[in-house]
């Protein structure tokens, strides 16, 4: 509401008060100088200058009366806006934020620490809250509550409907059969799931018996699926051996079996029908596949932008196969026996084995044209390299100091691969300071030999790959990087992983990456080298595990994924997958939110190169290390995990100076020898310890805490979180949000339980 008490004035006062400010200099000097510029400035003034002018205007020519009203006016506009703001506070949406809290006690709103996008804003939890007390006791809201407060993926199951009783005649169920309907697919795919269609026994046991369903009148399971699809867009799938003349195929850029995945389909804001198998993220089976592709153009997985594409290069352009273009089949086997590929083509033109992650191509179709898959894979987190959004993790982002790779130059190609690109940029930044080369693709790049890159006094280089890209980076050789003082080396978004020929022999190659303690004759004086968002394989690189298991190993296993032998330099690494690591005594290493992986307890996961002394003073900060860890200094180990074996000859962790450093709120080997403690579980017989999902780099559930692992653990860190890598992602506080609200929406004389799916 707007005021002018002036305008309400008889004419005549008015007229008297501006001719009063006529005769009157209310302007100071200063300003009428600037009044005078203004107004015989000869170009155009500027909108900034016309609004001035005009204020310097208007008070010379406003009287004692207009101003006396003016200050009125304000204070009757303060009064206004107070009385509208009183009316607002009296809704959710409008109400000032100190207002939030009361209308929240008003309602019995419990507050919850508010972890995922959908709950972490007081005022819409406050407003969703008042709109599910309107559907309060329905399953749909329960299941609305487990999707949104946990961020997972959630299906909530009326156990009632699941019991093999007998069924009242005037309430006759026709789907209920005891009996399951064994020539259903569904019946064996989806056992022991949330959309399980078997028949139970009545189990008396308490439901809050972590992750185990127990069919009851009264229980209600609410189902998790805290694994999530990631994407890969347009990869290029490895060669394998060819099978029957078949061209054969992984679609992971590692050459491994991958299990895709499907993506969650929404359910929207409002959950208004139960979640089905497309509303969750999760494996995408055999069955599954084949029987969406029967739905041609309605196909929920697959499809542009849906959880798997297949694309054929014609003529210099992708085309996607339609649905009825591609066969479903189990291609188990070793490499060059793949089962079930024709030794001809067919009707179709390609078969994929989605649990495997195979694709064969049969002999006989022609020429075999380039391949390209978009597809999903499935991981705890958004970590290790991806194309999640990064683009808050870069470090320039000055467009002029970005070169893309391959380059887009219009006069033509800079520079063609990797290892020139490099030397390029690091050639700029004398001149800029900091600059990035950026891999625009998920594309798998093969480089021949060893490389390095040379960063000048000062200055620093950015290797990364662009938001929304995940390439892979197979070297055949060592990545060196060198710098001259005060230089940095930031890697943000790649895979590492050395091509199935880097095989060490003697002593070199001895990493993937490494910090050489000469720069030619001189020192090597790099200040920083940082990781993020990266992995570097655990054991190299990966391999199937052979005839009749299709489980995959690492090959390099005993070998240093990592060598820092320059003194001073210093690491850092966050939100990274690492193999081991070797640093010199004198530099300095720090890991957060990170999987250090020996890939076995009894192998070396930190050391020094080449010292029998411990390596470079570590600081681990929610991490997750398999294998031995042997440190001159642990400055800080905080909500970590150390599963490493311990024996009498070497402890699995080892710090050589006890009176500085903190270990504190962490999980350590049997007799660690470690300075000062707080709040630590340490490894012994029958004790506490971390039971993970898998323990192998490559599949879904690496290193994931199973929900059954003692509290002590699951919930021991400094914050009620779990101690590891994945402790960023507070999984157990989200359980706590989620049982917070089902106490207050669970129907009368009903009990529920949390079974995690993945």
């Amino acid at each position: 509401m707007s005021f002018d008490l002036f305008q309400l004035v008889p004419a005549v006062y008015r007229l008297r008060d501006s001719e009063l400010a006529a005769t009157m200099v209310l302007l100071t000097p200063a300003e009428q100088i600037q009044r005078n510029a203004l107004e015989t400035k000869v170009t155009p003034l500027t909108k900034n200058e016309e609004q001035e002018l005009a204020g310097l205007q208007a008070k010379a020519a406003r009287g004692p009366l207009e101003s006396l009203l003016m200050v009125i006016d304000e204070q009757l506009a303060v009064m206004a806006e107070d009385l509208d703001q009183l009316y607002d506070d009296q809704f959710i949406e409008t109400c000032a934020p100190w207002v939030i809290p009361y209308l929240g006690d008003l309602i019995g709103y419990q507050s919850i620490h508010g972890i995922p996008p959908a709950v972490d804003n007081p005022r819409s939890e406050v407003a969703s809250t008042i709109s599910l007390r309107r559907r309060k006791g329905t399953v749909l809201v329960l299941e609305q509550l487990a999707r949104d407060v946990t961020g997972y993926g959630a299906h909530a199951v009326e156990y009632f409907k699941l019991l093999g009783t007998t069924q009242y005649m005037k309430h006759v169920r026709p789907q209920n059969v005891y009996a399951p309907d064994v020539r259903n697919w569904k019946t064996r795919r989806y056992e022991d799931t949330g959309f399980s269609l078997l028949t139970r026994k009545v189990d008396v046991h308490n439901l809050t018996s972590p992750g185990v369903p127990r069919p009851n009148l009264r229980n209600i399971g609410i189902y998790l699926w805290s694994l999530g699809a990631y994407s890969v867009t347009l990869g290029p799938p490895s060669s394998a051996a060819s099978t029957n003349g078949a061209a054969c195929f992984r679609v992971s850029s590692e050459g491994v079996d991958l299990q895709l995945f499907h993506r969650a389909m929404t359910q929207g804001e409002k959950i208004e029908e139960a979640a089905t198998t497309v509303n969750v993220a999760g494996p995408l089976a055999r069955e599954m596949l084949c029987d969406d592709l029967q739905l041609g153009v309605g196909s929920a997985f697959y499809g542009e932008g849906s959880s798997l594409a297949l694309y054929l290069s014609v003529g210099g352009k992708l085309q996607m196969l339609n649905p009825y273009q591609l066969k479903v089949a189990n291609l188990s086997g070793p490499d060059g026996t793949w089962l079930n590929v024709p030794p001809a083509a067919g009707d179709s033109i390609a078969l994929i084995d989605p649990e495997l992650g195979r694709i064969a191509l049969p002999a006989g179709a022609g020429a075999t044209p380039p391949l390209t898959v978009s597809f999903h894979y499935g991981f705890n987190a958004a970590m290790a390299g991806g194309e999640y959004e990064r683009r808050q993790s870069f470090l320039v982002t000055d467009p002029a100091a970005i070169f893309p790779f391959p380059d887009t130059d219009p006069g033509g190609p800079r520079y063609l691969d990797i290892p020139s690109a490099l030397t390029f940029v690091a050639a700029t930044l004398g001149a800029q300071g900091a600059a990035a080369l950026e891999l625009s693709g998920s594309e798998t790049i093969a480089l021949a030999t060893a490389f390095s890159v040379d960063i000048a006094s000062g200055c620093t280089l950015e290797l990364r790959a662009r938001d929304g890209a995940r390439p892979t980076l197979l070297l055949n050789g060592e990545f060196s990087i060198l710098g001259d003082a005060d230089s940095t080396c930031r890697i943000d978004g790649i895979i590492f992983a050395a091509a199935s020929t880097m095989i060490p022999a003697a002593l070199a190659p001895r990493s993937l990456l490494r910090v050489p303690k000469l720069r030619g004759a001189a020192p090597n004086l790099l200040g920083t080298l940082s990781l993020t968002h990266c992995t570097l394989t655990p054991g190299w690189t990966l391999k199937p595990a052979g005839p009749g298991d299709e489980s995959i190993f690492p090959v390099q296993a005993d070998q240093a994924t990592l060598l820092v032998e320059a003194p001073g330099a210093h690491l850092t690494a966050t939100l990274s997958i690492l193999g081991p690591i070797a640093a010199n005594q004198r530099a300095s290493v720090s890991l957060s939110d990170c999987i250090l992986d020996a890939t076995a307890t009894t192998l070396t996961a930190y050391a020094s190169a080449g010292d029998p002394a411990g390596g470079a003073p570590l600081a681990l900060i929610g991490c997750t290390a398999v294998g031995k860890i042997h440190a001159a200094e642990l400055t800080l180990v905080s909500n970590s995990i150390v599963w490493a074996e311990s024996d009498s000859i070497s402890p699995g962790l080892v710090a050589d100076r006890l009176q500085v450093g903190c270990v504190r709120f962490s999980f350590l080997p049997y007799k660690a020898i470690t300075p000062r403690r707080f709040q630590c579980v340490e490894r012994a017989l029958a004790s506490s310890h971390p039971v993970f999902s898998c323990t192998r780099y490559g599949l879904p559930a690496y290193l994931k805490l199973w929900a059954g692992t003692p509290q002590s653990i699951r919930r021991g860190a400094d914050d009620g979180g779990e101690m590891g890598a994945f402790h960023f992602l507070l999984a157990p506080l989200r359980e706590t949000d989620l049982i917070v609200r089902l106490r207050e929406y669970t129907p009368v004389g009903l009990d529920t339980g949390l079974i995690y799916n993945s």
